[in-house]
C-alpha cells in the first residue's frame, strides 16, 4: 500500500482508505433520507480487519452517519488498534437542538461526543461537513475560532473543510485555512481535482490535500446498475432521491462503462482499478475513501492498490467521460 501526506502535516494516509457512511445504516435528517440500507456489523468487522492487514490506516466518519452509530461501531471493531490508525470525522449536518450546526457550543459538544463515540482523546482530522455557515456567513468567524481552539486544546490535530461547489472552496479556504478539503471526485465528475480548475489551484497554492469520496460513483462505475432495471432503495437511503440512479442518467453512462470494459476488462477488480486509480492520478489527491458493506467490496477496492494508471490509460478514461464533466 502506498501512502500520501495530508497537507503540510506529517500524517500519511493509505491511498485507498475507507469511508464509513454505510456503517450508519438508514437515517433521516430533518425528514430527509441521509443514510444507507442497513449493514451487518459482523460483515463490517471482517472487512475492516482485512483492510487493516492490507495496510489501510485511514477511516472517514461523521456525526450524522447513523447519528453516532458509525463512530461507535468503528471504535468497537478497531478495539486496541484504534490508536494505530488515522480517524477523520465531521460536524455540520446534525444540528440537534441548536439553531445552526455551526454554533460554537454545538461544534464543541459534537466534538466531545465524537471523542466519546470513537473512544479517543483526539480526532486526527475534523471537518466542517459543508459550506453553509448561515445567512451572510454569520456563524463563520466564531466557528473557525472554535475549531482553532479545539486544535490548541489537543482535541483535534488537523482541520478539514468539506463542500460541494467551487464557490464555497474559493470563499472558505482563505478563511478556514484547512489542512485538507473533501468532496466528491470520480471519472463521472472530476471538477475539484482536474488540473487548472479553481479548487485544484487553491490546493496547490496552499499545500492542501484533497480527500475524494464517491470515487466509484457509488457503484455506477462498476457497472452495477442498469437503465432497464433501475435500483430501488429502502427507507432512509439517500440514493432514492439521487438522479444518478434514474434510467435517464444510467442510459448515458452504460455505453461508457462498456468502453471501460473493452479497455480494462469486465471484472469488478479491473473496473475498480480504472475508477480508483483515475482519481489517484491527480497530484492534489491524498486518498480515495470508497464506502463498503462487506469483505468482498473491500477486497475489490484494495485489489486496485499499487496499480497506477499509465498516462495513456488515464487519458483514455478522461476522454470517455469528457462530455460529462462540468
Amino acid at each position: 500500500m502506498k501512502y500520501r501526506k495530508l497537507g503540510k502535516s506529517n500524517l500519511e494516509v493509505s491511498e485507498i482508505s475507507l469511508g464509513c457512511w454505510t456503517m450508519g445504516g438508514p437515517n433521516w435528517n430533518e425528514g430527509i433520507p441521509v443514510g444507507w440500507s442497513d449493514v451487518d456489523e459482523n460483515e463490517i468487522r471482517e472487512a475492516i480487519f482485512f483492510a487493516l492487514d492490507q495496510g489501510v490506516n485511514h477511516f472517514d466518519n461523521a456525526d450524522i452517519y447513523g447519528n453516532g452509530k458509525a463512530e461507535r461501531m468503528l471504535a468497537k471493531i478497531l478495539g486496541p488498534r484504534n490508536k494505530d490508525v488515522i480517524i477523520a470525522t465531521k460536524v455540520g449536518w446534525f444540528r440537534g437542538t441548536a439553531e445552526h450546526a455551526y454554533e460554537p457550543q454545538h461544534i464543541r459538544h459534537q466534538c466531545e461526543q465524537s471523542l466519546i463515540n470513537l473512544k479517543r482523546d483526539y480526532i486526527d482530522l475534523y471537518y466542517f461537513h459543508h459550506g453553509n455557515f448561515g445567512d451572510n456567513d454569520s456563524y463563520l468567524d466564531d466557528a473557525i475560532d472554535t475549531m482553532n481552539r479545539l486544535r490548541e486544546e489537543g482535541k483535534i490535530r488537523l482541520i478539514g473543510q468539506s463542500a460541494y461547489k467551487h464557490e464555497d472552496f474559493i470563499k472558505l479556504i482563505p478563511k478556514v485555512k484547512p489542512d485538507v478539503i473533501q468532496s466528491y471526485a470520480s471519472a463521472l465528475d472530476d471538477r475539484f481535482i482536474r488540473e487548472g480548475t479553481p479548487t485544484q489551484k487553491l490546493c496547490v497554492e496552499n499545500q492542501i490535500s484533497f480527500v475524494a469520496f464517491g470515487p466509484l460513483g457509488q457503484g455506477i462505475l462498476l457497472g452495477k446498475y442498469s437503465k432497464d432495471n433501475p435500483p430501488i432503495f429502502g427507507p432512509g437511503d439517500h440514493r432514492a432521491r439521487s438522479e444518478r440512479f434514474k434510467p435517464e442518467y444510467l442510459s448515458l453512462v452504460e455505453p461508457k462503462i462498456e468502453k471501460l470494459k473493452s479497455k480494462f476488462g469486465s471484472d469488478l477488480e479491473s473496473l475498480a482499478r480504472a475508477a480508483l486509480q483515475y482519481v489517484l492520478y491527480h497530484n492534489t489527491v491524498a486518498c480515495v475513501i470508497p464506502g463498503f458493506r462487506n469483505l468482498h467490496q473491500v477486497k475489490v477496492n484494495l485489489s486496485a492498490k499499487d496499480k497506477p494508471l499509465t498516462d495513456e490509460e488515464f487519458i483514455f478514461i478522461r476522454e470517455v467521460f469528457a462530455d460529462m464533466q462540468k
